[in-house]
């Protein structure tokens, strides 16, 4: 069941409110009636209040971490833009972070190291909106800016600030439409919807449009739009309503309020007829489309075309995934959806077809299973697998208070859109009381009208002539909050897997990983996919329970069973709720222990991972990543395969090669089971022992990886891969770096943060937001048992590659020579690092995942209670002896993807280091 978590109108079905005073309509019958009590009730406390200038505030406390999420909506969207301005509402977004009449900088700048997560603005076809969770004690400067931003934002709006933004959402627009598929959301916009229909364009705007914005459109577009009688400011989190009641009215109270704002209320424009267009685009495979018009939020068809489409491509148990992805193997994927926007919805059914497959037959089997649905409606027994999968995603989104899901965004879409923060009760009811015929009568209204079908297929290998025209010369705070995480318990079972506990009883749900001591390191010696492909096989047959089997019974469940595997841990997870442990646990052991590997799922599954690798060498990160790892590692190491494998050993792995890798590793002995969530050790312990008491390890001793030491770097070394027209470029440098258990890691991180890892670092600073190349330009460590990678990246203007990578070189040699970090640099990182922690903590998933890096680098329990003294503590000079250990210019490995036939020569005449061209297999060309 895929649980969609929407952060705008379209969903608000997931959009979990709750008011004591109204409560859902009373099923009519006895077994609806025992259908909505199976689970607990979800509730959303909150009061609501409206200040005198209009400004709507909802408070919600929630007490369990010491943070607090702000969410401030403004009911303008792309649909708002006139004619000639379409964009517009996108970079007014953009805008509006660069700071306001008394704090003339960007927001970053302070609320990063406030400690500040989760924190964004996003613009859709409805609705502007800017959230961030910041710790307690920075509650009143968040308030402050967002009312600064609210009141007094158009005063510091300059010519250079709105080019500046302009080249930026420029910039996001091209990288956007770089990757296959990018440009296929302005078809559908302009095709389906007639002229003038505000969602005939889609947000990001037209190029020409945004460069034609004036001063005086900005200026005048914030006082129509942005003033507090047109916004919802919602507050979630370890709050005193009385106390911020007070607070917002302090800072909003004196806002003057805009002029009003008038709404459309429906327009779902169903079309007429049914229309057809094939492209041919950069695209790796052959895609199709199909679109209806639907009624948008709020309506009941909406949440019944919902519950349509979950039915219909929802996820592996869908009825399309089981037919064009399980049984046909016509389609490597096929999903369906709706959306509901404010005034109107589409449904979307878009499937990939498998290398080498016919898209017709693909688009005629959906049709068949369109009709059947249409004609019969869905069973019983799917609507309920539905309404547990919803009930379930509802239980986890309620988790976190802020960011793009949690509940301040939740309560202020529905607030925003229907004025009633607990409008989701209507549309759980729509859907609790749904029966088969519903759903199909809905079906029958809306999808025998007019729709759209777009084919999108690949690009011939054309080639341009060997030679033509020269194209070479184109132009304060108060202090952090103390992180209490609950105590670890540990524990052994009878057959040696060892247990650690922490408990979170916010919500009737629990996480749960089984990390081995794998990965990627213990593919050494063996096929290289050998691990992952043995993971993704877990859930294809186990016990006696075969693929369908096993994704009908999570549906039916509310649980997901999930894998990961990284250079040195492996990983099984479960996410369940507490009112179907037990079966859930079942269902867990039994794929951890009795995998089948069954010969005709691993076919097919290979299938999909080399269609997946096909579309990897498509992208320009993917095709990177596979040849900088290997570059890095050398070949035969085992961190050497960052990519999905390569096509020749994945097709070579056996059911043989997965069983084995199984039984060598994935053993009790050889493990820790992490628990998160709504529990406690004795009763969580029985319940473990009964599940996984049988499970024991093999007489053989524990495997020991077979790991190689990498190849020294002597020397700079830069790798080109040609992706032809291109309009921008993806540069990757990255070097080797000490192992994780180096004891200047935080020091690292932290020169880390500086240098690249925050939005206001250097890298960032220099290529975004001072040359304007780049949509963003970052850095990372990427942590490892043994030498970790430090890679500096960014997707940047094709014209600017070279310049782009001689700056990104001058900052990494500057930092460790003749511009160090300074003191005002070094408090920032330190300061976004501590005071973020707390928002990294939130959810039992987030908990799973620290308590998981204690045990993947051997850190004791209080390692993240203790963090925030530890980095506040460091001192310039570690800082400095870290640089060294972590950057080292004279050994980078770069790698670039773009046009090679316009940058070449430039990344050449640069001088770095040995150029070497190479495809996307990694083999060399020149």
């Amino acid at each position: 069941m895929r649980f969609i978590v929407p952060f705008a109108a379209a969903f608000c079905l997931s959009a979990c409110a709750a008011q004591s005073s109204q409560s859902s309509p009373a099923a009519a019958d006895a077994p609806l009636a025992a259908k909505a009590a199976a689970m607990p009730d979800i509730d959303i406390p909150y009061q609501r209040f409206l200040l005198p200038n209009g400004l709507t505030v909802l408070v919600h406390e929630d007490h369990k971490t010491p943070v607090v999420a702000l969410n401030v909506w403004y009911h303008v969207g792309s649909k708002n833009e006139p004619a000639g301005r379409h964009g517009f509402a996108h970079l007014f977004e953009h805008l509006m972070f660069e700071g306001s009449q008394h704090f003339d900088k960007d927001y970053f700048q302070v609320l990063e190291p406030a400690g500040a997560t989760d924190m964004n603005g996003t613009t859709n076809v409805d609705r502007t909106n800017y959230f961030e969770t910041v710790p307690t004690s920075a509650l009143d400067r968040a308030l402050w800016l967002e009312s600064d931003r609210m009141g007094y934002m158009a005063q510091s709006i300059t010519q250079a600030k709105l080019d500046q933004q302009r080249g930026v959402v420029e910039n996001e627009k091209r990288q956007d439409e770089n990757q296959p598929y990018g440009t296929v959301g302005d078809l559908i916009a302009e095709q389906t919807y007639p002229p003038g229909h505000p969602y005939s364009w889609t947000t990001i705007g037209s190029e020409a449009d945004l460069n034609a914005a004036t001063l005086a459109d900005v200026k005048k577009w914030f006082g129509t739009y942005y003033g507090p009688n047109n916004a919802v400011l919602a507050i979630a989190g370890d709050v005193d309503t009385a106390a911020v009641k007070a607070k917002v009215e302090h800072y909003f109270g004196d806002l003057p309020p805009g002029p009003p704002v008038a709404h459309v209320q429906s327009w779902p424009a169903p079309m007429q007829g049914d229309k057809r267009m094939s492209i041919v685009d950069r695209v790796p495979l052959p895609r199709v489309y199909m679109v209806w018009n639907v009624p948008g939020d709020g309506e009941r068809d909406n949440v019944l075309l919902q519950t349509m489409a979950e039915v219909l491509g929802g996820g592996k148990d869908s009825r399309l995934y089981q037919r064009l992805v399980y049984r046909d193997q016509i389609a490597t994927e096929v999903e369906a959806g709706v959306d509901g926007n404010e005034i109107g919805g589409q449904l979307q059914i878009v499937a990939t077809v498998k290398p080498g497959g016919d898209l017709g037959v693909v688009e005629k089997a959906i049709r068949e299973e369109l009709d059947r649905i249409r004609r019969d409606g869905p069973t019983a027994e799917e609507l309920d697998r539905i309404d547990t999968g919803t009930y379930a995603g509802m239980v986890h989104s309620l988790d976190k208070v802020g960011g793009s899901g949690g509940k301040a965004g939740l309560l202020a879409a529905n607030q925003t859109f229907h004025d009633d923060p607990a409008h989701y009760r209507i549309e759980l009811g729509y859907q609790r009381d749904a029966t088969p015929a519903d759903v199909r009568d809905a079906t029958q209204r809306w999808v025998t009208q007019g729709s759209f079908t777009l084919e999108v297929h690949p690009q011939d290998d054309f080639k341009a002539a060997a030679a033509g025209a020269d194209r070479s010369k184109l132009p304060a705070l108060s202090e952090a909050p103390a992180l209490k995480l609950p105590p670890l318990q540990h524990d052994t079972l009878s057959n040696g897997l060892k247990l650690i506990l922490a408990e979170r009883h916010g919500i009737p749900a629990l996480n749960f990983s089984l990390l081995f001591n794998a990965g990627r390191a213990a593919d050494a010696g063996v096929k290289s996919g050998t691990a992952a492909l043995t993971l993704d096989m877990l859930d294809e047959g186990a016990g006696k329970l075969g693929s369908p089997e096993i994704a009908r019974r999570e549906a039916e469940l509310g649980a997901s069973v999930g894998v990961a595997n990284n250079r040195d841990v492996s990983l099984i997870g479960l996410s369940a709720i507490t009112p179907k442990l037990a079966d859930s646990l079942d269902l867990y052991a039994t794929l951890v222990t009795q995998p089948t590997f069954p010969e005709a799922e691993l076919a097919r599954v290979k299938q999909r991972l080399l269609a997946a690798i096909v579309q990897e060498k498509s992208e320009p990160f993917g095709m990177a990543r596979r040849v900088l790892s290997r570059q890095l590692f050398g070949e035969g190491h085992p961190y050497a395969y960052a990519g999905l494998g390569l096509p020749a050993d994945v097709k070579a792995i056996t059911r043989e090669d997965l069983s084995g890798f199984q039984q060598k590793w994935l053993r009790p002995d050889n493990a820790t089971l992490v628990v998160v969530g709504d529990t406690t050790l004795a009763q969580i312990k029985p319940l473990l022992e009964q599940k996984f008491g049988g499970w024991h390890a093999p007489d053989a001793p524990l495997p020991v990886k077979n790991t190689v030491a990498p190849p020294r770097h002597e020397a700079q070394r830069v790798f080109l891969i040609d992706k032809p027209g291109s309009a921008q470029s993806l540069i990757l440098a990255a070097n080797l770096a000490p192992p994780a258990a180096d004891p200047d890691q935080e020091a690292m991180h932290t020169v880390n943060t500086a240098l690249g890892g925050m939005f206001d670092s250097r890298l960032n600073f220099n290529l975004r937001e001072t040359k304007h190349w780049s949509y963003g330009a970052n850095s990372s460590l990427l942590e490892a048992r043994d030498p970790q990678v430090y890679l500096a990246y960014a997707n940047v203007e094709q014209p600017h590659t070279a310049d782009s990578m001689h700056e990104m070189h001058k900052e990494l040699v500057e930092v460790l020579g003749s511009r160090p970090l300074l003191p005002a640099e070094i408090d920032m990182a330190k300061q976004a690092q501590v005071r973020s922690l707390p928002g990294g903590f939130e959810s039992i998933g987030e908990v799973a995942g620290a308590v998981g890096h204690l045990v993947e680098f051997g850190l004791p329990d209080d390692y993240w209670n203790a963090y925030v003294p530890r980095v506040e503590a460091l001192t310039a000079p570690q800082l400095k002896a870290a640089a060294v250990k972590l950057v080292k210019p004279e050994e980078l490995i770069w790698v670039v993807v773009g046009d090679l036939a316009k940058i070449e020569a430039p990344v050449r005449a640069l001088k770095l280091g040995e150029v070497r061209v190479l495809d996307s297999d990694g083999k060399q060309l020149r």
